[in-house]
């Protein structure tokens, strides 16, 4: 591969105007909409053979929540691309103001390993929505949906305007030392400060998706429903998710049932044996594997904890007695094991989340206002979610995206639109009539008071 060439011939392809007409957008959503429809169960194997995940779940957590984000898009798009009028100030008038979207022009997408189809064609709907040629480079560690994505894409999508390049670190690289017009990186922050720095090299703007420990607050409510929930968002893609609550905070008198209840709740998801159910999926590799295991001694196991290398299997776990400063508290786990923490209140959880790192999201499970007021205005992360987790990315319309060590930027819904576009002031007068005189110096006694009644 040669990205500098491959670039430069997107570029030229970008600058002939064919991206920009709306008719090619709605057909670029339309086809992009019809491989999800008519290779489901190509896309689903693929899924199946890199992650362990079951078809359903695989259809549920990355080709719905794609299909969504194209139907969002493409029912909005005429208004998105419209002008948007902006107030002029009287004494500008008369003038008119509008802003215009604009695409940027060749767009880089690297895809993360741990939603290798979700995590690269829900950017790619933006990009396509605001009308830019894009280069996607999904996960080399996901094989198979790496290798489905390049053999399909071409099938479905304008060639000269999108092309999927495989490969490892080293085609990143190559790639990252381009001029493109925008980064748009999802995965972990090491990787994120090195695509911020190659960025950086040319002035382009990043969007970068990271991570973090994203916490639980239990402090109210039915315990054995938010279990559920927490297990749930937890424990699909066998917990390989940016989103997962990665730690429990609770009190001291709910923590022994709350911990039961999630033990009950991954009995009813996948049976006594996660390891013989169809909808339990499996670590990405042995590195990871090996990594997960490493941290299993952080804490007292309560539920689960066994596992088998050959596999890549690792039960979902629950911890207590965990040291706020163990390794297992130190960074994201990515992986089935749910600690759980106790607190004094809803107040010291708030405390203990504002201590460490911003999250890239924050749950609250608790049935009174006050609690959920309170989470909600003192507790700052990517995003927040009452009385569930994870699921909140399945909403089209809202903006998904971190802050501080967890991310920058955002997308889905418009603000996919809004991330791959620039949106280009514009301000008009008339000629005939030179209303601005009164702005011309000499500034006499006279001007100087109308200008200052004026504006």
């Amino acid at each position: 591969m040669n990205a500098a060439a491959l670039l430069d011939s997107r570029r030229r392809y970008f600058a002939t105007g064919a991206t920009r007409p709306v008719g090619w957008r709605r057909g670029q959503l339309d086809a992009l909409r019809r491989l999800l429809t008519e290779r489901e169960q190509e896309l689903t194997a693929a899924l199946e053979e890199d992650l362990g995940k079951s078809r359903t779940e695989a259809f549920l957590s990355e080709i719905a929540v794609v299909r969504a984000e194209l139907d969002f898009a493409r029912r909005h798009l005429a208004r998105w691309m419209a002008p948007e009028k902006i107030a002029v100030p009287g004494g500008l008038r008369p003038g008119r103001a509008w802003t215009q979207a604009r695409p940027l022009g060749v767009v880089l997408i690297i895809g993360p390993w741990n939603y290798p189809l979700q995590l690269v064609l829900a950017p790619l709907v933006g990009a396509l929505a605001a009308g830019n040629a894009a280069v996607l480079k999904p996960s080399e560690l996901a094989t198979a949906t790496s290798a489905v994505l390049a053999r399909l894409l071409p099938l479905y999508l304008d060639t000269d305007a999108v092309t999927v390049i495989e490969g490892g670190a080293e085609v990143s690289s190559d790639l990252l030392a381009q001029p493109f017009d925008h980064v748009f990186y999802t995965g972990g922050e090491r990787v994120g400060k090195i695509v911020m720095k190659a960025a950086a090299e040319h002035l382009t703007p990043v969007t970068l998706e990271l991570g973090g420990k994203s916490p639980a607050v239990v402090v109210g409510g039915d315990l054995r429903a938010a279990a559920r929930r927490i297990a749930y968002g937890k424990f699909m893609n066998a917990a390989q998710t940016c989103v997962a609550p990665d730690y429990i905070l609770t009190t001291p008198a709910a923590a022994p049932a709350l911990a039961e209840a999630l033990a009950d709740a991954v009995q009813d998801f996948y049976g006594t044996d996660p390891r013989t159910s169809g909808d339990y999926g499996r670590i990405i590799n042995d590195h990871h594997f090996d990594r997960l295991v490493g941290l299993l001694d952080g804490g007292t196991v309560v539920s689960g904890g066994r596992h088998d290398r050959a596999e890549r299997y690792i039960e979902p776990t629950v911890l207590r007695d965990v040291d706020p400063d163990s390794p297992l508290m130190q960074e994201e786990i990515f992986g089935p094991l749910l600690p759980v923490l106790e607190v004094e209140g809803l107040d010291a959880a708030i405390r203990f989340i504002g201590a460490r790192p911003h999250p890239l999201a924050a749950y609250l499970f608790s049935d009174r206002a006050e609690h959920l007021a309170a989470f909600t205005e003192r507790v700052q992360a990517g995003g927040l979610a009452h009385n569930v987790c994870t699921i909140q990315l399945a909403v089209p319309g809202l903006p998904f995206g971190g802050v501080g060590a967890s991310g920058t930027g955002s997308y889905h819904g418009r603000q996919s639109f809004v991330t791959f576009s620039h949106l280009q002031p514009v301000f008009s007068k008339p000629a005939r009539v030179d209303t601005l005189r009164l702005a011309y110096p000499p500034f006499g006694r006279v001007k100087r008071v109308l200008l200052r009644r004026l504006l």
